[in-house]
């Protein structure tokens, strides 16, 4: 499995629907963490995106997830960079494979 650190950039303008569609995206995020696939996830301080951190097989798998996020489908969400991450210290550090 591969560490990916997702960073979301959320629509200038997405804020009320981001508020509507947020309790189904936290549904979202628990339940893939509860299955291990998001080791860590939430908003910046500022509110312009998000930071995710993934376990997947591969970036194909991944973008597969990601298009299921209820920001995505909503369309709150502006740009996304993936970045395979191998962390090597701290509490996720050895889950890259």
């Amino acid at each position: 499995m591969t560490v990916f650190a997702v960073e979301y950039v959320y629509a200038a303008d997405s804020a009320e629907t981001r508020n509507e569609v947020r309790p189904a995206h936290r549904e979202w995020t628990g339940g893939l963490a509860q299955d291990g696939a998001i080791l860590a996830s939430g908003p910046y301080g500022d509110g312009a995106g998000a930071l995710l951190i993934f376990k997947a097989a591969d970036e194909a798998a991944l973008n597969s997830i990601l298009k299921q996020d209820p920001f995505a489908v909503a369309g709150v969400i502006a740009g996304i960079r993936v970045t395979e991450w191998s962390p090597v210290t701290g509490m996720l550090a050895g889950l890259a494979a």
